[in-house]
């Protein structure tokens, strides 16, 4: 393939406001398109979504947004929003479509990509063009290495899914690229599941993608109940809640809250983990983190290994005397 298109970035959003992610996602798809000397755009699929492509309007590296405002397209569902894509896609020929890997990017990229006869790969932490064609970084192994995928076809266009954290925020200028809206064919086929109810998890604190302090919970809290220590201490510290891959497993607590090779890739200025053993598949999602803080009773824990500061300690003694020390620094 020549890289005769431009970038295509999907603005995703959630709640009326655009994803961290994407944004992210935005500073990869501007990388790529000075690269090869293209502009960079940025769809935003959903249903009354001018505030939301405003903001992205305004990101610095942004060429031009448009807007795929349907009703079907809020609540997300993912036959409508691979349609959307997909018709985008071939409309503008672009030589690469970034996606966040958020859980819905997760949900319909990779059938975007079937739809488009594209090659994908996913939760890349960089990306590059070598010999004029599209070279993706990905954590593999549970995320214990780094590998460089190339795209060998000669089609596209060439996709990726951006993992969380990977790229830094772009910044926000104070004039907005153009704004157009984007007329759109969503057939029956792809509105064939309704949603009937929703669920929110309102989650303490930040959110995890975006927040300075995080705390996380792992096994060694011994049961669902107990996850009160994280929240408690996470209150005193003004800081997210966060879980390891074991605990979302075992139910105690939801997938928006993991942290991991398989959940969220976080680097916060302080990350305190709280009987988290330290497999390979959670450590590729915070080790990035400013400094670490390990509570754990095992002196061998592979947490240890990564982590800035470590206490050799049953966390159930640990963390109360911590939460009453912080609360004792605030009066």
């Amino acid at each position: 393939m020549t890289t005769s298109g431009d970038i295509l970035v999907v603005g995703e959003h959630r709640g009326g406001k655009p994803r961290g992610v994407a944004f992210e996602t935005v500073t990869a798809g501007r990388r790529l398109a000075d690269a090869i000397g293209k502009h960079l755009t940025v769809v935003v699929p959903g249903r009354g979504v001018a505030d939301i492509a405003a903001v992205f309007a305004r990101m610095v590296g942004v060429d031009r947004v448009l807007v795929a405002d349907d009703d079907r397209l809020d609540p997300f569902t993912a036959g409508p929003w691979i349609a959307t894509i997909q018709s985008v896609a071939m409309r503008l020929e672009p030589a690469a479509l970034l996606i966040p890997s958020s859980i819905t990017g997760r949900d319909y990229a990779a059938r975007v990509a079937a739809r488009l006869g594209a090659g994908l790969v996913p939760d890349v932490t960089d990306v590059w063009f070598d010999d004029g064609r599209l070279v993706a970084q990905r954590g593999v192994l549970g995320g214990r290495m780094r590998t460089a995928v190339q795209f060998e076809d000669d089609t596209g266009p060439w996709m990726v899914t951006v993992a969380p954290g990977a790229f830094p925020k772009p910044e926000v200028r104070e004039t907005a690229c153009s704004i157009e809206p984007l007329d759109i064919h969503i057939s029956t086929d792809d509105t064939r599941v309704s949603v009937t109810e929703v669920t929110r998890h309102e989650a303490t604190g930040q959110a995890l993608a975006n927040a300075r302090r995080i705390v996380s919970g792992g096994r060694g809290l011994g049961k669902a109940e107990n996850f009160a220590l994280v929240e408690q201490l996470a209150d005193a510290l003004n800081a997210a809640v966060g879980a390891s891959g074991a605990v979302v497993g075992a139910g105690w607590r939801p997938h928006d809250d993991q942290v991991g090779s398989t959940g969220y890739t976080v680097a916060p200025r302080l990350y305190l983990a709280v009987g988290i053993s330290g497999a390979p598949q959670h450590l590729v999602g915070m080790q990035d983190s400013e400094y670490i803080v390990a509570i754990n009773r095992d002196p061998d824990a592979p947490i240890f290994k990564v982590a800035s500061f470590g206490i050799v300690g049953d966390l159930f003694d640990v963390v109360p005397a911590l939460i009453a020390r912080l609360q004792s620094m605030a009066e």
